[in-house]
Order: structure tokens, then C-alpha cells, then sequence
């Protein structure tokens, strides 16, 4: 009965154009389908940048997590972020358990148009780069869900529920990017920077000799994963101005920028370093401004992009030694890309949001912008949030993986036996690269196999800068044995002697 109604209702909306618009609910269906996009990206990107016995695994880990996160939407993930008649300005309620009641509503965070499910996924399958060489997956996978309902929906709800805290207090996050520095992305990009960080201090470092001349197995898939996140990331924030509209232009524009000189800066500061243009460092650098462009595309003018584009990639190329201060075995840098990159997004609303830009939706012409626009505080109303949601992700994550972690066959981490291996061979039994293989390691392609030289190593290695090896420029010294000339021991190469034939 309630399914008729349901259809019924839906029906209805239909005829009724004065509530849809089928433009819009185009153009929304085609930017979902670009974020889709994005979760092949990130798998590609992951896997690139890991070694060649665990690239399987992380592909592996950002597919299921996209399916598990897909689940928990349905199941009960939208009506914990987006239930209308929750007031606790916290977290949603079970009202739309099972997307009941929905069909054919219209979303909470736009008159225009229904609301999708991607954004979510990106944000999950951003985190799972935490588990990068030494996770195990079914406990990563159980994780995700539980992260999902305690950390993403929460965050969700509280800047784009009409009656979440962030939303009454008048934050400016216009793709969700609090939830993405967290883990996820746009609230959520800065979410999963700061989720993947707690994860990867829960889960421990590598063994030390797995440290050891850490490098990306296959750049070519990191180029390819970054220039796939970069297409779905536009349907992404241009998506978010939920409908087809001058303000979605503008996103897009504003993102274009900012990655452009984010790619740009980062490389240069590398090349600093070594005099060499890193294919590694131009790739961070776009997803860094294209972090920092999440929370502030739709809000910006043109010229604040660049200047968006610049300081995130210059200040998340630095952030890539905060590992090495916490002694976190962050491998794939998420908190030094997504965490700080969407903070500094969020700050800079707080200076170059404007109004003229907002309301080019034609839907929030009543938004007072930031300090081009002369509204002094919200600089304060940005800073309080950004500590808000990074000491709730940081917290909530961290026990979510220690209750996880203490629960029997669900450790989150690897045997020492199967770290070396990989966690291809150990957790999927399958390979990126399936051929034969003379040495599994480069640390094993010395003269006499006994490795290059023991040094201390840094957490996944300076893969931005300046290698890690401090024996680049060493090589081990070839020590033979002088044979001393009282051995009775030593014996003479003796070479047979031709046989001469008599005459």
C-alpha cells in the first residue's frame, strides 16, 4: 500500500513541472554518472602509487568499499544525513529507513532536484588508501560501513540538513568538503584526509625494511587515476549547484584554475629539489587544487581560484612532512592532499566567497558572502567549524578502528610474513601484474643478494622530493678475501695442457 502511495506520489511530482525541472534532473543525472567515474580513479591512483605486490589489493579495497557505501545509503545512510524531521542539529533520523517516503520529494539541500549517493562513495573510497600495503580488507571493508554511519552522516548532516548546526550557523562548504578532509570529500574531502590519517596511526608503520626505497610501482596508472578524478571531479562540483546553471559554470571554471596551478606549483617546488619535473609531484599538485577548489568553487570569483590553486599546492606539498613529525605511516599522503587541502579551501571562503557568485543558482540569492563582501565573522564561523569536524573524524575514527581492531579475526593489519609477500598474495591471491618475476624486491637485486645497506627510513619514503635513501649516492663496497701466503689450502687453476703429437 505505502509502495502505490509512494508511486503515486511520484506521478504526481511528475505532472507537477512547477517542481522538477527536467533540465536540472538531467544535468544531475550526468554529473552523478561523471563522480561515478571517480571511483576507478581513485583505484587506478591508488594502486599506482603502491608497490607492485599490494597495487591489486588497493583496487580491490576502493571497489568493495563503493559497494558497501552504496548499501549503507540505502539502508539507512540517507535519512541519517538528510532527514528533514530530525532537529537535533546532530545526526539524521531513521524516517527515510530504506529510502522510504523519498520518491519523488525534493532533496533537502535544493528545491531543484533529487540528491545522489556518489559523494559518499568518492569520500569511502578516499579513505581506504589508509590500509596501503599492510591493511587487510574485510576488516577495512566492515570499517567502512561502520565509518559511514558514524563519521560521514553526521558531517553530512551537519551543512546541508536544513536543520543541521553548521547549516543555522551559517558555514560556507559548498561541495561538502568538511567531510572529505575528514575522509570524504567536500564536507567530506578534508573528512577522509583526517579519517585516513587516524586510520593509518591506528594500523601502525610498515615493517622498516618494507620502507626501504619506497616508490610508486607504476606512474603511468597514477597519471591515468589523476586525469579520471579531474573529469568526474567536474560533474562533481559542478553538480553541486544542483541544477544546470551559471553558478555550475563557474564551479567548473574555478576548478579547472585551481587544479591547473595547484599541478603547476607543487612541481616546481619539486623540482627545486632535484631538477627534475616529477610526473608523482604534477599529479598531487591537481588533486591538491582540485581539494582545495571542492569547498570553494561554487563560491569564488575566477581570480580567487588561482590564488586558491597556488597556496594549495604549495602548502600541501609542504604537509607532506607532518608524517614524519607524527611518526604516522600515512603512505599515500591523504591527510597531506585531502586534509589540509580542504581546509584551506574552507578558510577561504571565509575571505573570497561572494555573493554575486551564489546567487547565480537563482535559488540562494540570500548569502552574505565573506570578507570581499565586507562579512567579517564568517572568517571565525569557518575556523570553528574546521576544528569541529577534524577532532570528530580524528576521534570517532581512531575508536571506531581500535573496536574493530580488538575484536577476534578482525585485526586490521597483516601478519609481518604476509607484509612481505603483499597483500595481493596474501589477501587476494590474485596480481596487477601477473608475470614471472626473477626477484620479488628490489632490495634483493644486489651482487650477492644481502641488500644495499641498513640506514633508517622515512614512512613511505619523500616520494614528493628528495628520495629517502640516504645510500643513493653509496654503493656497498665489494670486500674479497686476500688469500695469505702460508694457506696450505689454496689451490692453483690448472688448465689442461694440449696433447702434442710426436712427429
Amino acid at each position: 500500500m505505502v509502495l502505490r502511495e509512494s508511486v503515486s506520489e511520484a506521478l504526481n511530482a511528475i505532472l507537477n513541472k512547477s517542481m522538477f525541472d527536467r533540465g536540472d534532473i538531467s544535468f544531475i543525472i550526468v554529473a552523478g554518472a561523471m563522480v561515478s567515474f571517480m571511483i576507478p580513479g581513485l583505484a587506478f591512483l591508488y594502486s599506482g602509487l603502491a608497490r607492485r605486490k599490494s597495487a591489486l589489493s588497493l583496487i580491490w579495497a576502493v571497489t568493495a568499499s563503493n559497494a558497501v557505501c552504496i548499501f549503507q545509503w540505502y539502508f539507512w545512510g540517507y535519512s541519517l544525513a538528510f532527514s528533514p524531521t530530525a532537529t537535533n542539529g546532530f545526526i539524521g533520523n531513521l524516517a527515510h529507513f530504506g529510502l522510504m517516503d523519498v520518491l519523488g520529494d525534493p532533496s533537502p539541500g535544493s528545491p531543484l532536484i533529487p540528491d545522489l549517493m556518489e559523494f559518499a562513495c568518492v569520500t569511502v573510497g578516499i579513505l581506504m588508501g589508509g590500509i596501503a600495503e599492510r591493511g587487510r580488507v574485510l576488516p577495512a571493508i566492515i570499517f567502512a560501513f561502520l565509518w559511514m554511519t558514524l563519521v560521514y552522516c553526521p558531517l553530512a548532516c551537519w551543512p546541508w540538513n536544513i536543520n543541521g548546526w553548521a547549516f543555522k550557523y551559517g558555514v560556507l562548504d559548498y561541495a561538502g568538503e568538511s567531510t572529505i578532509f575528514t575522509a570524504v570529500e567536500a564536507p567530506w574531502r578534508s573528512e577522509a584526509g583526517i579519517g585516513g590519517l587516524a586510520y593509518a596511526w591506528v594500523l601502525g608503520r610498515r615493517q622498516e625494511k618494507e620502507l626501504l626505497n619506497f616508490r610508486p610501482h607504476n606512474v603511468s596508472m597514477v597519471n591515468l587515476g589523476t586525469f579520471m578524478l579531474w573529469f568526474g571531479w567536474l560533474g562533481f562540483n559542478g553538480g553541486s549547484a544542483f541544477g544546470a546553471n551559471l553558478r555550475a559554470v563557474m564551479a567548473v571554471w574555478n576548478s579547472m584554475l585551481a587544479a591547473a596551478f595547484g599541478g603547476i606549483v607543487w612541481c616546481l617546488l619539486d623540482y627545486r629539489l632535484e631538477r627534475k619535473y616529477t610526473m608523482v609531484g604534477f599529479c598531487s599538485g591537481t588533486i591538491a587544487g582540485l581539494v582545495a577548489a571542492t569547498p570553494t568553487s561554487g563560491f569564488i570569483h575566477p581570480w580567487a581560484a588561482v590564488i586558491v590553486g597556488i597556496i594549495s599546492g604549495a602548502v600541501c606539498n609542504y604537509a607532506t612532512k607532518v608524517k614524519f613529525l607524527l611518526r604516522v605511516d600515512d603512505a599515500l599522503d591523504l591527510f597531506a592532499e585531502h586534509a589540509v587541502g580542504g581546509i584551506l579551501g574552507l578558510l577561504m571562503n571565509a575571505f573570497f566567497a561572494s555573493r554575486s557568485i551564489v546567487a547565480l543558482d537563482g535559488v540562494n540569492t540570500n548569502v552574505p558572502g565573506g570578507w570581499v563582501d565586507h562579512h567579517w565573522k564568517q572568517l571565525y564561523v569557518q575556523v570553528a567549524y574546521i576544528c569541529a569536524t577534524c577532532s570528530y573524524t580524528f576521534v570517532v575514527t581512531a575508536l571506531i578502528a581500535k573496536g574493530i581492531n580488538i575484536i577476534p579475526g578482525l585485526h586490521l593489519r597483516t601478519t609481518a610474513e604476509g607484509e612481505k609477500l603483499g597483500l595481493d598474495e596474501v589477501e587476494i591471491g590474485e596480481f596487477a601484474n601477473d608475470y614471472i618475476e626473477v626477484r620479488r624486491d628490489f632490495m634483493d637485486w644486489t651482487a650477492f643478494g644481502n641488500g644495499i645497506g641498513a640506514h633508517e627510513p622515512d614512512a613511505a619514503g619523500d616520494r614528493h622530493g628528495q628520495p629517502d635513501l640516504a645510500q643513493q649516492d653509496q654503493r656497498q663496497s665489494l670486500h674479497t678475501e686476500e688469500p695469505s701466503p702460508d694457506s696450505t689450502d689454496e689451490k692453483s687453476l690448472k688448465l689442461p695442457q694440449p696433447d702434442v703429437a710426436s712427429p
